[in-house]
């Protein structure tokens, strides 16, 4: 399907040099001086690059239709493995197809992107913010909750995240998977 950068927006997925591309932001330009233009950041869904691109205003581009499904996280062997919960089917994606795989958890359900022509999966995107438990930290200073520090803390996925002062080991926080920062603490 063919149209114009006029229509461009976030998410919108297409062709370009052979590769299929996802508008992460985007910008219209209209210049005093000049012809207008279409401000790019754009993801290249086959190897996960992320690149700056300007567009001239009016050109086509080859917009791909792109479906999402939810998939719940298995394993890890050579590939990422995640099952289908409607039907119960199994597929395995490659760590570049997902936004931050360090981040996965067993049973964590997952949004994956299919190019409804050959129905391949182009990327999985976790959910913003997931919780995790801290299984190791310096301890916390009793008090210090008004401080702007952070100190290294260990989540039970292994990752290293910077939590505040207050932060002790079994304590539940949210992390935001997109940047890969503390969020907040869970209350339970």
């Amino acid at each position: 399907m063919a149209t114009t950068t006029a229509d461009i927006q976030n998410g919108l997925c297409f062709k370009m040099d052979t590769h299929i591309w996802k508008v992460i932001e985007f910008l219209h330009v209209k210049p005093g001086k000049g012809p207008a233009f279409v401000r790019t950041k754009l993801k290249n869904l086959s190897n996960g690059k992320i690149v700056d691109h300007t567009f001239n205003s009016g050109v086509k581009i080859d917009v791909v239709r792109i479906e999402t499904r939810e998939y719940q996280f298995l394993y890890k062997d050579d590939n990422y493995n995640f099952m289908n919960l409607d039907d119960f089917e199994q597929i395995s994606i490659p760590e570049g197809l997902i936004n931050a795989p360090e981040f996965l958890k067993e049973g964590m359900k997952c949004i994956v992107l299919f190019n409804t022509e050959d129905d391949q999966p182009m990327s999985c995107e976790l959910p913003t913010l997931v919780e995790y438990q801290v299984v190791y930290t310096e301890p916390g200073i009793r008090g210090d909750t008004a401080t702007n520090t952070f100190k290294p803390a260990r989540l039970d996925v292994g990752v290293e995240v910077r939590v505040p002062l207050f932060i002790n080991e079994g304590d539940f926080i949210r992390v935001d998977t997109s940047t890969g920062q503390y969020h907040d603490r869970v209350k339970k």
